[in-house]
């Protein structure tokens, strides 16, 4: 399958890699209801800043969240479509590779 123009493989790679650590999906589902500013990420996790602020990192080079800033705080938000681009990448694997039956090396 080859990737639509709306897809790389980069992009592609990167949000998976995102959505691979556990405490990076927990900043998505507090996110998925609201915008939240970093202390209140910190204290919803029970983390640092500074190890939060790694795992923040990943997530908007990835394009999953997106941060704005007001004052000197910064608030987190989802970017939806990022993930509407990551389901339809899979949605698109789906449709386009069938799905074989497992075979055994052993079976001849």
């Amino acid at each position: 399958m080859a990737l639509n123009s709306t897809f790389t493989s980069d992009t592609i790679a990167a949000g998976f890699h995102a959505l691979s650590d556990p405490l990076r999906i927990q900043v998505i589902e507090l996110l998925r209801s609201q915008e939240l500013c970093v202390c209140d990420l910190c204290d919803h996790l029970g983390t640092t800043q500074s190890k939060l602020s790694f795992h923040l990192k990943t997530l908007k080079q990835a394009g999953l969240v997106s941060a704005r800033q007001e004052g000197r705080w910064i608030y987190y938000s989802l970017n939806l479509p990022q993930f509407v681009a990551l389901e339809q990448y899979l949605a698109e694997f789906r449709r386009f590779s069938p799905i074989l039956p497992i075979r055994s090396r052993c079976e001849t």
